[in-house]
């Protein structure tokens, strides 16, 4: 269907002819088919390119010679390519090298875009998804099996890197005034344990004097006990944005939970407890205040006024304290909510200094940690709680880095730059 007509330098011509008949619909199914005719082709002669011509050739200290050439067929964004290329042996016998799938950067029979577009999706999509995608929209059938090994495989590069591989921060076109940390974690079903586990998440927000976000880097992590791995990647990148950004303010905010403040604190000029937990706070005394379910309004337009209260008065948070201490002691509370109003008493009392809202109001500053909080969600939930799933740790830790490479602007473009660089063998 497709062939090439003509070779010059670094240039092919590339012929083919396209049936348009039928409806619009038929038509561009035909085109779709023309254009990965047109990509195979092409790919196949890109692949011969990065082969060796027999000649011995050295591995390190190990000096290998060709033992023919060999037909070997691979997968490309627009189908299956067949080539014959050289394979290498020392004399002695033993594995076998192929300078094309080093050189090409060939993984898991993948060419790099197509294992770039695998594990892409399957950041997005669980197997069976890909899967459908990838025949309906683009014209390819593969196998699940196979979709599953390039991703894990990807993944396992991503994982292993995570320690070594530095991604550099965007070129803001705006100083940053503001960096903030935060941290939570999101629980997720687990195989091995048959519960659930909780996976991290970590983010770092970048805001400009007029307290717009222009940047946020995610991390996430699989289910550790101690969670050592996961703090020591959040670490490093806070010391890469410190030195870019040394200048900078560096704030915490985070849910009421002792881990998170045991970090922050180390790390953090200031910090701030995230204010849509306090209000959930809030909202329990104004079901105290009140209980009936007539009252619905009522209790809304309560909860909405001390919401205002706490982040405009620096007063309120006295108030809120003295009304959960009266509400403590009201008549005809359940034993239930009489203990969620004394938790919310603690948590105002032991956060008091994590609470100063008006002033980081008057600042501009951010006081809220949506950013993790839609982290959890988006990063962690959406792709590992869909119903039926169960992981394994290996697998789960697969998944975040690669999504959290796809959801970190700009670092998916790096890692596969590092691919490019490095190889994938030797990545792993």
């Amino acid at each position: 269907m497709a062939q090439v007509i003509r070779r010059s330098g670094d240039e092919v011509t590339v012929e083919v002819t396209v049936r348009l008949s039928g409806s619009l619909m038929e038509m561009e199914e035909a085109i779709l088919e023309a254009t990965n005719a047109v990509g195979g082709c092409a790919t196949e002669e890109a692949l011969g390119r990065f082969d060796a011509d027999g000649s011995p050739i050295r591995v390190g200290e190990t000096k290998l010679t060709a033992r023919g050439r060999h037909p070997k067929v691979y997968q490309s964004p627009y189908g299956e390519v067949q080539v014959e290329r050289y394979v290498y042996q020392t004399s002695r016998g033993g594995r076998i090298y192929c300078p094309l799938e080093h050189q090409a950067r060939i993984i898991r029979g993948a060419t790099p875009r197509f294992a770039s577009q695998l594990s892409h999706k399957y950041a997005q999509l669980n197997v069976s998804a890909v899967q459908t995608d990838l025949e309906q929209n683009h014209g390819r059938k593969v196998a699940r099996s196979y979709i599953q090994n390039v991703a894990d495989w990807v993944g396992s590069i991503a994982t292993a890197k995570e320690e070594t591989w530095e991604y550099a921060l965007p070129a803001l076109q705006v100083s940053i005034a503001t960096v903030v940390i935060s941290l939570d974690g999101a629980m997720i079903p687990m195989a091995d344990s048959a519960g659930y586990r909780e996976a991290m998440a970590g983010a770092l927000s970048f805001y400009d004097h007029d307290g717009e976000r222009q940047h946020t880097v995610y991390l996430a992590a699989a289910p550790e006990y101690g969670k050592q791995t996961f703090l020591a990647r959040l670490e490093r990148e806070i010391a890469r944005a410190k030195q870019q950004y040394p200048n900078a303010l560096y704030l915490g905010i985070a849910d009421g939970a002792h881990g998170n403040w045991t970090f922050l604190e180390q790390h953090t000029q200031r910090q701030l407890i995230d204010f849509f937990h306090a209000t959930e706070y809030i909202g329990t005394l104004a079901q105290a205040q009140y209980p009936q379910r007539r009252d619905t309004q009522r209790r809304e337009d309560w909860q909405h006024d001390h919401c205002h209260h706490l982040k405009h008065d620096p007063n309120a948070l006295d108030q809120l304290i003295a009304e959960a201490t009266r509400l403590t002691d009201r008549r005809g509370l359940s034993q239930t909510l009489r203990g969620e109003v004394r938790a919310a008493r603690t948590y105002f009392d032991n956060h008091r200094h994590q609470m100063d809202y008006p002033r980081f109001v008057a600042e501009g500053l951010p006081i809220g940690s949506g950013v993790i909080e839609a982290a959890c969600k988006t990063l962690v939930k959406q792709r590992l709680c869909a119903s039926g799933m169960r992981w394994k740790t290996k697998g789960a830790g697969i998944v975040l880095s690669l999504r959290a490479l796809t959801q970190t602007v700009g670092r998916w473009a790096q890692f596969w730059q590092k691919i490019d660089q490095f190889g994938a063998a030797c990545c792993c």
